[in-house]
């Protein structure tokens, strides 16, 4: 029904925090230090991506229209307590999935990028 809308604004948050955090460097004139706002951009993409794609899925199956009140179950208020709970349930644990998804590719990523590069893997040199 409906539950590509917590996503969705999930995404838009996240947006508007990306672009202050580059904004801000840009003005200092200085990197983001922060490995979470550094690589906010997968976040994004995962989100907006996400979002579009359940948006599109849910377009085809005519639960969402090009006109007013664009969600089908935002005009009858029985099934506007439903299209709720499907966004309090499914919207939020989908939302919370992709940020939990993010915050272990960001904690894998950072980790390995302090660790120190060996120059030979194999342990041998010739």
């Amino acid at each position: 029904m409906a539950c590509f809308v917590v996503p969705t604004a999930e995404a838009i948050v996240t947006t508007i925090v990306q672009k202050k955090a580059d904004k801000k460097a840009k003005r200092e004139n200085t990197e983001i230090k922060n490995p979470f706002l550094k690589k906010m951009n997968w976040l994004n993409t995962m989100l907006w991506g996400g979002s579009a794609l359940l948006a599109f899925e849910h377009m085809w199956h005519g639960e969402v229209t090009p006109w007013f009140p664009f969600l089908t179950n935002a005009a009858n208020p029985a099934d506007a307590a439903a299209m709720l709970f499907e966004m309090a349930t499914s919207g939020v644990a989908m939302a919370a999935l992709v940020t939990a998804v993010w915050v272990g590719l960001v904690a894998v990523t950072n980790a390995l990028e302090k660790k120190p590069f060996a120059a030979n893997a194999g342990g041998t040199e010739s």
